[in-house]
């Protein structure tokens, strides 16, 4: 989708002014945001992609997580809370933080539970992957973060869990952004039989049902997750280096063992926990969206997706469905930042 380079254009080649170069330097550390034009002649030029740097990480503590989390903008601002998916990690917004911090919001990325710094509180706690448990998180977060009714935005898992905080506290939420659209699941809802086509590309969902599978991933995470992102984004030239940034954050001891359960639980062959079955079960009613939505599909996702006819009539208050064009693929926010942090700002005023 066509966008104005100036709404988010921070820097140019012959240099800015100091104030808006402190700016940025306290809303990312030092990670600098280029103009489309600039951005990728340099990039050419360095033979490299550009990689925006998050600052260190920050932490709060929730009833089973010490989350660890990247934050930009002005302390202040509006929040964003952003949530990434599987395999990937906070990085699928470091192109989308500073557009947004730029923009006068508080942009928050937290570690999902298995990824990064993020730790359980108990290291004999239950390993949960199931999606009640991961929207339970975000929502501890926003509590003990304080902020106020944040819009919502995510991708893959994250965009699972962002529906889910829309659907059940809107309350709390002022708008969402979904990166592939309504993606609340049930384990009734899994356990009906897909048409063939559609079964061979959840192939790893049923790998990781087997114990081989566990083991596999087990061994080869790093090299599974290469996979994924090469074929659930065909178009998406990254470099190595953007690759292991992503990967570092795969070795975190619980990572193999929410994965494996997440998988499991959709297809019922893995129990969840009894503190999260209420919301279970409202979720498996399939609650519509009651708050202003945008939800964004890339033109080559390789991964499993329902279309945007589907979920359509989920969305119950101002909505907009956009398709993002060039190639891009399920790693929508890192593929196409401004198209994403165009969506979380049309949010914000929809919801106004």
């Amino acid at each position: 989708m066509p966008e104005r380079d100036e709404l988010f254009c921070m820097m140019d080649v012959r240099g800015m002014g100091l104030g808006r170069r402190s700016f940025l330097a306290s809303a990312l550390g030092g990670a600098a945001c280029l103009t489309t034009s600039t951005e990728a002649a340099l990039a050419a030029r360095a033979g490299a992609q550009v990689r925006t740097v998050l600052g260190p990480p920050k932490w709060v503590r929730t009833s089973v997580l010490d989350i660890a989390y990247a934050e930009a903008g002005p302390p202040h601002g509006r929040p964003v809370l952003l949530l990434h998916g599987w395999p990937y990690d906070i990085h699928t917004y470091a192109d989308v933080a500073p557009l947004l911090a730029a923009s006068g919001f508080r942009v928050i990325i937290p570690y999902s539970r298995g990824y990064g710094p993020t730790r359980f509180l108990s290291e004999t706690g239950y390993r949960n992957g199931q999606q009640a448990a991961l929207a339970s998180d975000a929502i501890e977060l926003i509590e003990a973060l304080r902020l106020d009714r944040p819009i919502v935005g995510g991708c893959d898992w994250g965009a699972r869990t962002a529906c889910i905080l829309a659907v059940l506290y809107p309350e709390q939420i002022s708008a969402l952004v979904s990166v592939s659209g309504y993606l609340i699941g049930s384990q009734e809802a899994g356990a009906k039989p897909l048409i063939p086509e559609a079964e061979r590309s959840w192939w790893y969902q049923y790998y990781f049902a087997t114990e081989r599978g566990q083991l596999g991933y087990a061994m080869h995470t790093r090299e599974f997750a290469r996979l994924i992102w090469k074929s659930a984004s065909p178009a998406w030239s990254f470099d190595e280096p953007t690759f292991a940034r992503s990967a570092a954050a795969l070795d975190n001891p619980d990572h193999v063992a929410i994965t494996i359960h997440n998988y499991r639980w959709r297809l019922g062959v893995a129990e969840g926990e009894a503190r999260y079955a209420d919301m279970e079960e409202k979720l498996a009613a399939f609650p519509p969206v009651t708050i202003p939505a945008i939800t964004l599909e890339g033109d080559a996702n390789g991964a499993p997706h329902p279309s945007a006819e589907d979920y359509r009539s989920r969305f119950a208050a101002s909505y907009e469905h956009r398709l993002i064009d060039g190639g891009i693929g399920h790693n929508l926010p890192q593929e196409a930042p401004r198209a994403f942090a165009r969506a979380v700002i049309d949010a914000a005023r929809m919801a106004r």
